[in-house]
This record gives C-alpha cells, structure tokens and sequence, in this order.
C-alpha cells in the first residue's frame, strides 16, 4: 500500500478526489431498505448508468464532548513513540480523507483547524486546505494553522513535510495506509489513541463494524447465488483531461470493495496488483460486466458517452456495451471509517436496483 499511495500520489496533479458532485446518472436517493428493494432478476442483463448517492452523509459523533486524557504517548505504524499533549488544534489528512471523518466522528471535529482535498464531508467543509496541486501538502499552510497534533499516513506528500513539521515541534502520529474492510476498526482505534480518547475509539469502530456486519447481510441478499451469474467488476480510475486512465487491482482498496458488493474483482482475477495502466488487450480479456468509477473521472471524459470514445476496448465487453458505469463522488467511494456501511448501501443500491431514471 506504501507504493500504491506513492502512485496515487503521483497522480494527484490530475485532482484524484474533489468535492462530491452530482453523478451523469444521479437520480433521488431512495431509502428502502435493501432488503425491501425490487432487485434485478439478472444484474448482468440491466443496461443504463447510474449514481451511488450517500442516503446520509452527516457526521454522527459518538459522544459529544469527549474530555482526551492526556499526555497520550503511542508508537505509531512506523514505530516513532510520539506524545500528543494536546488536542485543541487537529490536523488529520490523508489521500482517502479516512482519518478526518474519524476525528469528527469521535466528537472532536470542533478542534479540527484544516483539511485535505479528500475531505468533502459538509461539517469539515469550511476549514483552510493544506493541499496544494491535488494533494501535496504545504508546509507553509501546515504551520500558519499552528497544529498542536497531526494525524496522517503514508499517502500523502511530499514525506519531507511531514518531517519538517516534526522538526517544528508538532507530533505527528503515522496510522496505517491501508484502507479495506478488515482494518476499518484498527484505523478508528489508531486515531482515537493518539487524541486520548481509546473509549470513544471504542464505541465507534464497535458501532461502525456492526453496521458494516448488517450492511454486508443485507446486499448478500441481492447477490445471485450461482457464483457463474455474479458480476465482473472492475474499478476504473481516470482523468481524462491528463490522459490517466488506470484499473486498481488487488491491495488497492477496490478489491475490498467489489468482493464486499458480491461481485468478482476481475482486475485482482488476472493478477493485477495496485493500480496500473489499462491496456486494451487486458480490458478486454477481463470483461467485466460493470464498471466502478469516481464522479469526477467519469464527468473528466464527458460520462458514459465521452468514457467508450476515450477508450473504445470498453465497447467490446458487456460493461461497455451495457453501459453499466457505477460512479460514486471522489471524497466518499474509497474513504474506508465510519461512512462505509452507508457507502456499501449506496454502491449496492446502484448496482442491484437502479432507479427506473438511471437506465438509458
């Protein structure tokens, strides 16, 4: 994943996330419960694009004014022991704006003084970025807002950064990089340590499993279950004004995230490993049935229509010729933390029950 976010971070002049938009397929969010929901008989069969709209985005702390015992003294992923002395001034930033959302969400977003580009919740909207070009971080930004604590990790740079702001005095705790299913509950917890709040830490990743446990039986639900009728899915990462245009594959986040919607990652089937450059001849042996995608790429090549122009090897599989593109907005279709349950229901409701409007 330390690699993975050193492409990405590559890649950030192209903006890889922006603020939440409205999709080519938005259409109302429909708050049925899945369970309840007239699925497709055939997943596979359905043509016509669609959104994945958050039913609710709100931040929804789990305690409202937690008092951090400190000093705080953790040994963070990298293995510095770092001592957080105060928390009145928080600085979370990384690539998937995971570690924001946490910190608002453990009840102490009114500490929080700036932001990331990946960081498109409302309640964090107003605060000053400390990115600049997509997602390099600016020391100078950093340090006019006089953080008293950082919380990042390995996505963001340049590393000399964040170096230099532990020269000036700042602790700058290192949680992990990684962002799937399994560790949801370890990143919580790895925040909530470092801002001396381990019980409220607690509570939400218990909360935020239990919803993802219950989110997970549901969409089972909607799943075919003969293995050959499933999706192939494959997540598609572009910006088309850069000519950037990639697959993620396995260790990339989007493998977590197809296998958890019920479909065959078919990126990770072949052996694809992070994110890489899409070629034609391997789009077309993949076949994927359905295409996963930011907001902002999709709407970067002109939507569907631009998307088979830009790349016509989509045409030749059932995705393209089908027209399944799923897009989700930037800020919240990869930001493993307390939203995943929410995002899971979104994507889900996309995929297996479309609204009526989204076909074309």
């Amino acid at each position: 994943m330390v690699v993975l976010g050193a492409l990405l971070a590559v890649l950030t002049a192209c903006s890889l996330t922006g603020a939440a938009g409205t999709g080519v397929g938005a259409a109302a969010v429909d708050t049925t419960p899945l369970t309840e929901l007239d699925a497709l008989d055939d997943p596979r069969s359905y043509v016509g694009e669609s959104t994945a709209v958050l039913a609710d985005s709100a931040v929804d702390p789990v305690a409202d004014d937690p008092q951090p015992t400190l000093p705080a003294t953790v040994t963070d992923t990298q293995g510095t022991e770092v001592t957080v002395t105060d928390t009145s001034r928080i600085l979370a930033v990384d690539l998937y704006g995971s570690t924001a959302r946490i910190v608002f969400e453990l009840g102490l977003g009114e500490n929080v003084v700036g932001r990331d580009l990946s960081s498109g919740f409302e309640e964090i909207a107003d605060e000053p970025l400390v990115t600049t070009n997509g997602h390099e971080l600016s020391g100078e930004a950093i340090l006019e807002l006089a953080p008293t604590v950082i919380i990042t990790d390995t996505t963001l740079g340049p590393w000399d950064v964040v170096l230099q702001m532990r020269d000036a005095g700042i602790p700058v705790v290192v949680v992990d990089s990684h962002r799937n299913l399994d560790n949801v509950g370890t990143l919580i917890q790895q925040v909530a340590d470092a801002l001396g709040v381990p019980e409220e830490g607690a509570a939400l990743a218990e909360r935020t499993q239990t919803e993802i446990d219950a989110k997970l039986a549901e969409i089972a639900a909607l799943v075919p279950q003969d293995p050959a009728d499933r999706l192939r899915i494959a997540f598609l990462y572009v910006r088309g004004q850069a000519g950037v245009y990639y697959l993620f594959g396995s260790g990339s986040g989007a493998d977590s995230l197809v296998n958890a919607l019920g479909g065959v990652d078919v990126a990770t089937e072949i052996g694809w490993d992070g994110m890489r450059p899409v070629n034609d001849e391997g789009l077309v042996a993949m076949q994927p049935d359905l295409l996963l995608m930011m907001t902002k790429g999709l709407e970067s090549v002109d939507g569907v229509d631009g998307l088979l122009e830009q790349l016509p090897a989509i045409a030749q599989t059932p995705a393209g010729q089908h027209r399944r593109i799923v897009d989700m907005a930037d800020t919240e279709i990869l930001s493993y933390g307390p939203s995943t349950a929410g995002v899971l229901d979104a994507l889900a409701r996309a995929i297996y029950a479309p609204a009526p409007g989204d076909a074309s």
